[in-house]
């Protein structure tokens, strides 16, 4: 295509959740709390399983990555999502979109890699508890761990270079509050062939891959608690792995509702966006905290370290 009748385009234009003034304000402090939240209380998960020692197994050692993940999935789109609703230009350079498309990529494929990771953690776990020291090494969840950064960053370099390489001369307004790759595609003028298939690729990869790996992780362990004689074995089987089943559910249920509606800036896409990247980072905290006995065990056991502390 001859782009020389074109004018490139620098900025783009946010148009976010809304444009009256009253309802921005009220969107400013409802995301401003859940910003807060979210970084307090992946903060206070990540400090309560670095102090005790009793949650330095794989498992928490995921969910400490996990909450990572979290803060920086929540602050790839939330700050700029609230300086927007506070500022009369709505703009954002190219560059500073490709940015946050790329660490999109990289948070949202290492959570994807993470859950299906803790999914065989705990597949280990149940299925094989005799074996679990033996098949979840150090070693083995060391690498597993820094392996979903390396696929998300992997992903996110792929299809960052592609997109560096398109041209963008049509509307510069993007229907959205956050810089997603749909959207750009589809304001880009030049041959976008190789985006749409690197696209694709990440969507099986980390969308459906890592979904499979937990599906049949899962498939495994309901056999197992199934096959268990006393009512209590069952129970206590299925406690372990209830917050992460949850978590799953939270993350690839917004997440496919998310990626199946049309990328027109409809208020219900729009629901789906704030649920999949801005209440689910603020949720899993919460899920793994108020679900689970041996986080709340620890925490207790910190604060009333924490207030021993004091008072001597």
């Amino acid at each position: 295509m001859d782009l020389g009748n074109y004018s490139t385009i620098t900025e783009f234009i946010l148009l976010g959740l809304s444009a009256n003034p009253h309802i921005q304000a009220a969107l400013f402090v409802l995301f401003l709390g859940i910003y807060l939240l979210t970084i307090m209380g992946n903060l206070m998960l990540l400090l309560v399983i670095r102090a005790d020692f009793h949650l330095h197994t794989p498992m928490y050692f995921f969910l400490s990555h996990l909450s990572f993940v979290d803060i920086c999935f929540s602050s790839v789109t939330v700050p700029k999502m609230l300086e927007n609703l506070l500022s009369q230009k709505k703009t954002i350079s190219v560059e500073g979109c490709l940015t946050q498309v790329f660490f999109v990529f990289v948070a949202a494929g290492t959570e994807a890699c993470l859950l299906s990771v803790m999914a065989y953690d705990r597949y280990a776990a149940i299925c094989h508890p005799l074996l679990y020291g033996q098949i979840m090494s150090k070693q083995l969840y060391m690498q597993l761990a820094w392996g979903s950064w390396g696929l998300g960053f992997l992903d996110a370099f792929i299809n960052i270079f592609l997109a560096m390489k398109m041209v963008f001369c049509k509307a510069q307004i993007i229907p959205h509050f956050s810089c997603e790759m749909p959207s750009l595609l589809s304001l880009s003028c030049s041959d976008i062939s190789r985006n749409l298939i690197a696209l694709l690729c990440s969507t099986l990869l980390h969308g459906l891959g890592t979904f499979l790996l937990v599906f049949l992780s899962y498939a495994c362990i309901i056999t197992t608690i199934l096959s268990i004689s006393s009512t209590t074995g069952r129970s206590k089987a299925f406690s372990t792995c209830s917050s992460h089943l949850t978590a799953v559910t939270l993350y690839y249920g917004s997440g496919l509702l998310h990626n199946l509606m049309p990328n027109s800036g409809s208020p219900l896409e729009l629901i789906f966006s704030v649920q999949y990247t801005v209440v689910t980072p603020m949720l899993n905290p919460l899920i793994y905290s108020l679900k689970n006995k041996e986080v709340k065990a620890a925490l207790t056991r910190t604060l009333e370290k924490y207030l021993q502390h004091i008072r001597c």
